[in-house]
């Protein structure tokens, strides 16, 4: 039995152009468009699994709708002599109304329920002014799409671990914390502005108390000079008057 006709548009549509130098990893772009009024289930799978990463590799397409898969070729060394066997299959199937499970759906799929699509790959090599610029942009595209895939898991998993609730909670547990923080800098700023006062107010002190006992000392010497001077002119007088 033929299988019906592939519902989904693809963009290109038969081949997937991969430009080297191969010594890093090259990524281009699959678009997937649903003309229909249906929501369509996709996989993407290929020849060569171990030698590309496809995201996403299977979803969904709302019906009116296109999405952009990523295909990205792992370094490898490239010998233009070798042809390029790889190939890929694009498989579609019409979304049941209330599927709720998409690997359930897979699984039961009848043969002519199946839809599909095959691209070959193709490999090029660059001009020599050209390479150092596609290196750079296939980079760049790369380590986008890595990071975007990895905050991704992160944000799920982290929405997976934490309900709403619990946000909530660690949320004002930070703002406590915060506040805490804040409240303990300005205490320890108020007891170094005491220190310091204590300190100036002891320093004042201290120098108050060596003048008054350096004025006691001074006025006690002066009395001891005025007691010898009076003794000695009674001694004076009381000889004079003895002879």
């Amino acid at each position: 039995m033929a299988r019906p006709e592939q519902v989904l548009l693809l963009e290109p549509q038969h081949e997937l152009k991969f430009r080297g130098p191969f010594s890093d990893v090259i990524t281009t772009t699959l678009k997937l468009s649903n003309p229909t009024d249906r929501n369509v289930c996709f996989k993407v799978k290929t020849t060569a699994p171990r030698r590309y990463c496809v995201r996403p590799n299977s979803g969904i397409i709302d019906a009116g709708t296109s999405i952009n898969v990523s295909v990205m070729l792992q370094p490898f060394e490239y010998d233009p002599n070798e042809k390029s066997k790889h190939k890929f299959m694009v498989q579609s199937m019409l979304a049941p109304p209330d599927m709720t499970d998409m690997e359930g759906v897979w699984k039961e799929a009848k043969p002519d329920e199946l839809m599909d699509s095959k691209l070959r790959c193709v490999f090029e090599l660059p001009a020599e002014n050209d390479k150092t610029h596609d290196m750079e942009s296939n980079k760049v595209m790369s380590s986008g799409l890595l990071k975007s895939e990895s905050s991704t898991l992160s944000m799920k998993s982290m929405s997976s671990t934490l309900d709403d609730g619990e946000v909530k909670k660690v949320m004002e547990e930070c703002k406590r914390l915060q506040m805490e923080a804040q409240r303990l800098r300005e205490e320890n700023k108020q007891i170094r502005e005491d220190d310091g006062l204590r300190m100036r107010k002891s320093n004042m002190m201290s120098s108050q108390h060596s003048s008054s006992m350096a004025v006691k000392e001074e006025g006690l010497s002066v009395r001891g000079m005025a007691l010898i001077v009076l003794f000695f002119v009674v001694g004076v007088i009381v000889g004079k008057l003895v002879l």
